[in-house]
């Protein structure tokens, strides 16, 4: 069945991902729809961890504090319980809606351990 053109599609919506850091810092970007949180970081000068760009590595892990998102790519990079504590990988998702994330080195070490503690 055709919609409307009048009818919005919330999936052609820009979405605003404010990140926060560690020390308390914020920043806000606007992601447009298709985009990841990593490009449109790099596309608007703001540094954030990342590696591969394709959801492998798991440098670009990030804490999902609220909003909406799907996976571009699978998630090979965060096994389901780290997925189900609420950890994304920023170079693959795309927000469906506005999003807050906790980004930083540290986030990886959260979501999947580290022998070096």
């Amino acid at each position: 069945m055709d919609r409307p053109d009048d009818v919005d599609d919330p999936t052609d919506e820009t979405h605003a991902v404010t990140l926060v850091r560690a020390d308390g810092s914020v920043e806000v970007l606007a992601v447009d729809p298709g985009e990841t949180v990593v490009d449109a970081a790099n596309a608007a000068g703001v540094s954030i961890p990342y590696g591969c760009l394709y959801g492998a590595c798991g440098t670009c892990t990030a804490r999902l504090l609220g909003g909406e998102f799907e996976y571009c790519e699978p998630p090979r990079a965060l096994k389901p319980e780290a997925r189900n504590r609420g950890f994304v990988l920023a170079c693959i998702a795309t927000p469906t809606a506005d999003c807050r994330l906790r980004v930083g080195h540290a986030i990886q070490a959260e979501a999947v351990g580290t022998p070096w503690k």
